[in-house]
């Protein structure tokens, strides 16, 4: 006997609603993790080691992502490979916004043109949260380098072509593009010496054991101030309020010295859009508290721009493009 037309309605209701019933059901986990989040504590990974600039900027805004969110952000330092290594680790883990990174100008746009087998896609492997802002890179040296301008470094270095040696948090970092970018500007021959993070890069310049360094500012500013090292000129476009007496690379006739460090934070690639924007909102209230701004501030950190993570990922794409070109420039490669 043929089925009649309510018999035909009926089965098509039921098939519908079962059909409508699984899209719900497969969503359903989705939904519930936007909801929960977080409901323990976050990783926010450091590809350098403690006492970096990248490391002091996680710290100083930690406390305040926590409280946004409640729930604990741990810094996690995984030092090592100009950033690299934290970049991976992050790559690779679930997109369930309980890894994040504090992405940086290293790992997220200078590696994939200097390392030849980078074990992640730095356009394409991460999602963009937010902007930071930039510190400027500064030139300091020992207080037994006989230099108190860049003229007379130039002079030096020319007299002694490879002998003064120069620190950086690893090889690719902007540290060590700062000094091969300096040297190709000055017609120059220095001696880079990595490191896996400014920390002990800037200890063993304290110590003499190397002659200078290209380091952001966070790191040096306190030795700048008591005498430990000599700064002689910052990568701003003008002179700022912390260094008054230090001279831009500009004034000092150094021309296209366009190398300075930013931070960010980032998640691995899909990251939900509701998790992606509670951690946007973490990082805008922590960067925007008085109790926190100031202190970055005072560090040297510039503010500013490229917050919303549509307007960041467009950064990272021109800055990939920026770094590539000058990579090759400077025939840079890590192995």
């Amino acid at each position: 006997m043929k089925p009649n037309h309510c018999d035909a309605r009926r089965i098509a209701l039921k098939l519908a609603v079962k059909a409508a019933a699984i899209t719900v059901a497969a969503a359903l986990p989705q939904l519930a993790l936007a909801q929960a989040w977080p409901n323990k504590p976050i990783r926010l990974l450091v590809g350098f080691a403690p006492g970096g600039g990248t490391d002091i900027v996680a710290r100083a805004l930690a406390p305040k992502m926590s409280e946004v969110l409640g729930q604990q952000i741990v810094v996690d330092n995984r030092p090592g490979a100009a950033g690299t290594i934290a970049a991976d680790l992050t790559a690779k883990s679930p997109a369930d916004g309980y890894t994040l990174l504090m992405g940086h100008s290293n790992s997220n746009a200078i590696a994939p043109f200097v390392f030849s087998k980078l074990p992640y896609d730095a356009a394409t492997d991460f999602s963009a949260i937010t902007y930071i802002g930039y510190v400027p890179n500064v030139l300091v040296v020992h207080p037994s380098v006989p230099a108190k301008t860049v003229a007379e470094l130039v002079d030096l270095a020319k007299a002694k072509p490879g002998i003064y040696t120069y620190a950086s948090s690893g090889i690719g970092s902007t540290q060590h593009l700062a000094g091969a970018l300096f040297a190709k500007l000055t017609d120059t021959q220095l001696n880079h010496i990595p490191y896996k993070g400014s920390g002990q890069a800037v200890v063993d310049l304290i110590s003499g054991q190397v002659n200078m360094n290209f380091d952001t500012m966070p790191p040096v500013l306190p030795h700048i101030k008591e005498g430990r090292l000599r700064a002689l000129a910052i990568s701003t476009p003008q002179r700022l309020p912390q260094l008054p007496d230090v001279p831009t690379f500009n004034e000092v006739g150094i021309r296209g010295f366009d190398v300075t460090n930013w931070y960010s934070v980032m998640g691995p690639k899909d990251l939900p859009k509701d998790i992606l924007a509670k951690v946007n909102d973490a990082v805008k209230t922590a960067m925007a508290d008085p109790a926190i701004r100031p202190k970055l501030e005072a560090q040297g950190v510039q503010f500013g721009g490229a917050q919303s993570p549509d307007e960041f990922a467009a950064f990272v794409k021109a800055e990939l493009a920026k770094y590539q070109r000058l990579v090759k420039e400077l025939n840079v490669r890590a192995d």
